[in-house]
């Protein structure tokens, strides 16, 4: 059985309404509609095009940037607390290494 039934929501991007079937929140996927739309107005308004296709296009652009942007960031992240981690185990091994459980 399913566990996650289908939605249909109806959501506006760049002044077209769409009905986007998730089985996520609703409030959610509005959310992310209004997201995908600001991106769109921001690059038509900074973009000399009215050819929707091309804002559609630059503004995954961006959205993919930033998606890529995060994940490098998180991974640097995530290094660094694996670094850490490591090391500050191997200050406590002397403390907590020898004593059996």
């Amino acid at each position: 059985m399913d566990e996650d039934p289908k939605q249909v929501t109806a959501v506006e991007i760049f002044k077209q309404t769409y009905q986007v079937s998730s089985g996520g929140d609703p409030e959610y996927v509005q959310e992310l509609a209004q997201y995908v739309d600001r991106m769109m107005t921001d690059v038509f308004e900074r973009t000399p095009t009215v050819d929707s296709v091309k804002v559609a296009v630059l503004a995954a652009l961006n959205i993919a940037d930033e998606c890529f942007s995060a994940q490098h960031k998180f991974s640097a992240l995530e290094k660094t607390v694996t670094e850490r981690s490591e090391k500050l185990s191997t200050l406590l091994d002397p403390f907590f290494g020898s004593q059996s459980s």
